[in-house]
């Protein structure tokens, strides 16, 4: 039988029907409840006219709905996309007319995202809102067949990422691909007995794949709605959290708290953080106040989840094994890696540095409707290109050291400059613009744009933050500006990031 979501949470629900399953807010359902919510919205799903191989969109922070849709689509073998509403209407009205939802799944507060020209575009067979509507459109599918049949490697999910050219890419992620978030959640000692903590957005792979662990182990998930610090301190008193992840930033902001040193978190078995890089201190702070277990992890949307881990046991911050800290870990069993060089596309030496390329069941199907970027991305034997630079010592661990592509990444979230850049050069007093990241006390890493002013005035720095926050998410755009005559660039007109960073980080 294939092990997809949706065939596990049942094996569960036929094992263990009454055992804690799902907690959001004040409400919790057991395994046997939420099998049977899962299994009526995917007769309606049916009802509503969708077939195997349509897409669905869920644009809402976390909610309990959104687990139910995932496994709800996981039985119809309808591909959940998920949409990020931290970006602009205009962002996703882009990402919606390429994914072409049969039906859009929004949140409250989520609704003013979705235009007038989303909601009445050809195909779209409804909009619904969660809360009374949804709960009416569910029980319109009493009819209808629950399951559809489905085959691994059938998309299970569309999770878009930015491109370098801020074109938006579907990541098509396999119900074999993600099934691989159970043997995840057994390598880091899930079970019936675990409670896991999950704040980070569901549109995302940190939180959907991350988010289905415990629940593909039998254990009970402590879902939150936004991941605000107090609250998740109160969440892991209360619920007796074993187990959570974060990214950094997050971490920081709950070691701020100050109840925190004074909170009964002595539940908390496992920590997992991942996302962007983490500064010794910060670690050296956290270990010291929450006491437990931590766990480095580094994945990607494209590999369905996690890949590398830096175990518990390997984080020492005095002697010899303190130099494994500066790495993420060393490849998980079920996936393959090699550090390639990108000039010979050899395999590098120990400590050469060169691009991530990872083989696995696990890695994306390709991009969705997109022949020439999977092309790129995956070699013809099976490889993806992560566009990540790293070496790999002696030992098998992975030490990430550098970009190829120039990603940013602030509080957790990848930034693309070229989409900054693109956003820019709309605005009338912007001749040429170039975007670094450069380092932020909170964030990790925050974006810096270099600006050549147009011949007829010099733009007020603030004036052209605004201008970027009316077409990109607020967390991609420039939070300082820099005006300058020329931008540096060799001889074939290449602009030379290196040297700016150099210049103005």
């Amino acid at each position: 039988m294939t092990q997809d979501f949706a065939s596990v949470l049942s094996e569960w629900a036929a094992r263990t029907p009454d055992a804690p399953a799902l907690t959001f807010g004040d409400e919790r359902w057991s395994f046997g409840e939420f099998d049977r919510l899962a299994s009526r919205s995917a007769r309606a799903l049916a009802a509503s006219g969708l077939k195997p191989g349509d897409r669905v969109g869920v644009l809402s922070r976390n909610c309990a709905e959104f687990y139910e849709l995932l496994f709800a689509c996981s039985k119809a073998n309808i591909i959940l996309v998920g949409l990020n509403w931290r970006l602009s209407a205009m962002e996703l009205e882009a990402i919606i007319a390429d994914a072409e939802p049969a039906l859009i799944f929004y949140g409250e507060s989520e609704g003013a995202l979705l235009s007038p020209e989303v909601r009445s575009r050809p195909g779209l067979r409804g909009v619904v809102r969660f809360g009374e509507d949804f709960r009416a459109w569910r029980d319109t599918g009493s009819g209808a067949a629950a399951d559809a049949p489905r085959m691994p490697d059938d998309v299970a999910m569309i999770l878009y990422t930015s491109g370098t050219t801020g074109l938006p890419k579907g990541s098509m992620l396999t119900h074999h691909g993600l099934s691989f978030t159970r043997q995840l959640g057994e390598n880091w000692g899930m079970g019936p007995d675990s409670v896991n903590l999950v704040a980070m957005p569901l549109f995302h792979i940190g939180g959907c794949g991350y988010g289905t662990s415990t629940f593909l182990r039998g254990g009970h998930t402590i879902l939150m709605r936004d991941a605000e610090p107090a609250r998740l301190i109160e969440a892991i008193e209360r619920h007796r959290v074993t187990n959570a992840f974060f990214v950094p930033t997050v971490l920081q902001s709950i070691l701020d708290v100050p109840s925190v040193k004074e909170a009964d978190l002595s539940s908390l078995s496992l920590l997992m953080y991942g996302a962007s890089p983490i500064g010794e201190a910060l670690l050296r702070r956290a270990l010291d106040v929450l006491d437990c277990g931590f766990i480095q992890a580094y994945g990607m949307t494209e590999t369905s989840g996690t890949i590398v881990t830096l175990e518990p046991s390997e984080h020492h911050l005095e002697g010899p094994g303190a130099e494994r800290l500066r790495s993420c870990g060393r490849v998980l069993p079920f996936a393959q890696i090699r550090i390639t060089d990108v000039a010979t596309l050899t395999e590098c030496a120990p400590g050469q540095v060169g691009e991530i390329w990872v083989r696995s069941a696990m890695v994306m199907k390709g991009y969705w409707r997109q022949p020439s970027a999977t092309a790129e991305a995956i070699t013809a034997d099976g490889w993806l290109r992560t566009g990540d630079a790293a070496f790999c010592d002696e030992d098998g661990f992975i030490h990430l050291f550098d970009r190829y592509k120039d990603m940013i990444i602030s509080g957790g979230e990848n930034i693309y400059p070229a989409e900054i850049e693109n956003a820019l050069l709309f605005h009338p007093d912007v001749a040429e613009v170039a975007v670094i990241g450069v380092a932020h006390e909170r964030w990790g890493e925050t974006p810096r744009a270099i600006v050549v002013p147009g011949p007829a005035r010099t733009p007020d720095p603030q004036d052209l933050i605004d201008f970027a926050r009316t077409r990109l998410a607020r967390y991609k755009c420039p939070t300082s500006v820099i005006f300058v005559q020329s931008l540096p660039r060799n001889a074939s007109g290449k602009l030379l990031k290196k040297e700016l960073r150099r210049l103005y980080r």
